[in-house]
Order: structure tokens, then sequence, then C-alpha cells
């Protein structure tokens, strides 16, 4: 359900194809073989959690633009995952002129 929410607040006009994780690994599974310009985390994920994924794709120097959304909206949460590479942080529900703010902020929408 939140993936839906997600999708349709994506900017119509934007033209990318997405890639679905339903969890932390496969998530990462889908960066590594190069399918991801833009990851959209969620903090609460089976598996592996978006701590987790975060943690990982620092450890291992992958840089990835990578944007959380999730309903954690504790300081604690953004400060982490801020200091985890995090580039922005959403709050759900995702607010469609919220996400395209940031995704023109970013250059990925004009």
């Amino acid at each position: 359900m939140a993936r839906k929410m997600l999708m349709k607040a994506l900017p119509g006009h934007w033209q990318v194809s997405v890639a679905q994780a339903g969890n932390g690994r496969e998530a990462l599974d889908a960066y590594r073989t190069g399918r991801v310009d833009v990851m959209f985390l969620d903090l609460t994920m089976p598996d592996m959690d978006g701590y987790q994924v975060l943690e990982t794709l620092q450890k291992e120097d992958l840089n990835c633009f990578v944007i959380v959304v999730s309903a954690d909206i504790q300081p604690q949460a953004r400060e982490r995952v801020a200091r985890l590479g995090a580039a922005a942080f959403i709050k759900k529900p995702v607010n469609t002129t919220e996400l395209a703010a940031v995704l023109r902020e970013y250059g990925f929408v004009l």
C-alpha cells in the first residue's frame, strides 16, 4: 500500500522506470545491478531495515541518492539517516508537492 501511494505521488511528467523492492536486501540488489538512480527507502522493512541499507551503502562506499520516506518523524531518526548519507527525508503519507520539491531541488525533475 505504501509503495502504491508513493508511486501515485511521483510527478506525472517524470519519465522514469521504477523498480520496487519488498525489503532492504532486494533494494541493495537492485542498486548493485544498476537499476537505481534514486532510492526511496522506508525505515521499516522486513529482513533488512532502512537503517541497515544506509549503513551497507556507506560501508561499501556505494554512492546512491537516497530519499527516506517514513512515518517515523522523530528528530533522532532524521539525524541518523542524514549521518548515514540520506539526501532527504519525507514523512508518510507522501505529499506530492513536497516530493516534487525535493526532486526538483536535486535536479531530478524540471
